[in-house]
């Protein structure tokens, strides 16, 4: 009985250390049920409608709608409170099938475990996050058994840049900065290594920041800096702060802006930075209404 039970443990052990576990996790997706699914961040949420599949509740729905902006979620997905708080006395009684968050970010694992099972997504490699999204479309296909959904998935997105690539090709070799608004004081911009680089290299368009810059594709920067960059497109992504943005408009300062006083300065609507596929394709489309057919 004891040999027995050391030759279990041995073959379990071996079993983790092996791909069959990766063979036997996607043998279960079968058995989750893609109505009650739960995401705890909002990659996930993104890469589960690129796949047709609707989350059965979302962490902080009234932050999304403002951040995230598209794709729109229906209104049956329940709010759970937080991404890095989660109601999980919500959670328990909600009972999920699955739970999906991004990776090193949110509740530690264990704690999720004690509700149900689930997994984790990375946003990015610290290069290309875009292509790294691709590929999560297609982990998360597999694990769900919708390869189908996400071949067709990522033959609209390659489809969408194919149509866009004439709106820019007499645009010129201005560059284009990417900034919002953080505080009275400060603002994000975005660098070679965002989620939208990729977007920007297919149509030809160089990227105005080339400074420091951190693993996520962002930095935060005084908003004195940006007076350094001429003959630059800039586009301001908003997020609710309209407020805000009047004001910071109304400022000497601001209206000093090179960018300003050539009349090169957008305000357009949110994309959320450190999403997926849908979102790179959101900002092509914000993209090309905001310059695509121009000069």
């Amino acid at each position: 009985m004891l040999d027995s039970m050391i030759s279990r443990r041995r073959l379990l052990t071996a079993m983790a250390l092996s791909p069959l576990l990766l063979k036997m996790n996607t043998a279960r997706a079968a058995a989750i049920d893609p109505h009650r699914i739960v995401a705890l961040e909002w990659l996930p949420v993104e890469l589960m409608l690129a796949l047709g599949v609707t989350p059965y509740g979302v962490a902080d729905i009234p932050n999304y709608n403002l951040w995230v902006n598209e794709p729109k979620l229906p209104a049956s997905v329940i709010d759970i409170g937080l991404r890095t708080e989660p109601n999980l006395e919500l959670l328990t009684q909600m009972k999920p099938s699955f739970l999906f968050w991004s990776a090193g970010y949110g509740p530690s694992e264990a704690t999720m475990a004690r509700i149900a099972p689930g997994r984790g997504f990375s946003f990015s490699d610290g290069k290309k996050p875009l292509t790294m999204a691709k590929n999560s479309v297609n982990e998360m296909a597999r694990f769900l058994n919708r390869e189908a959904a996400a071949k067709q998935h990522l033959d609209e997105f390659d489809a969408l840049i194919d149509s866009l690539k004439p709106r820019f090709a007499h645009r010129g070799e201005r560059p284009l900065l990417m900034v919002t608004l953080l505080d009275a004081r400060h603002m994000l911009v975005f660098g070679q290594n965002c989620l939208f680089q990729e977007v920007l290299d297919s149509f030809g368009i160089r990227n105005a920041w080339d400074g420091e810059m951190t693993f996520w594709g962002s930095t935060t920067v005084g908003i004195d800096r940006l007076a350094a960059f001429r003959d630059v497109d800039v586009l301001c992504f908003d997020h609710g702060n309209e407020r805000e943005m009047q004001k910071l408009m109304s400022t000497p300062l601001w209206q000093a802006m090179p960018f300003v006083r050539e009349q090169r300065f957008q305000r357009v609507p949110a994309v959320w930075f450190y999403g997926a596929t849908l979102s790179a394709m959101h900002f092509a489309r914000v993209l090309d209404g905001a310059l695509g057919g121009k000069a």
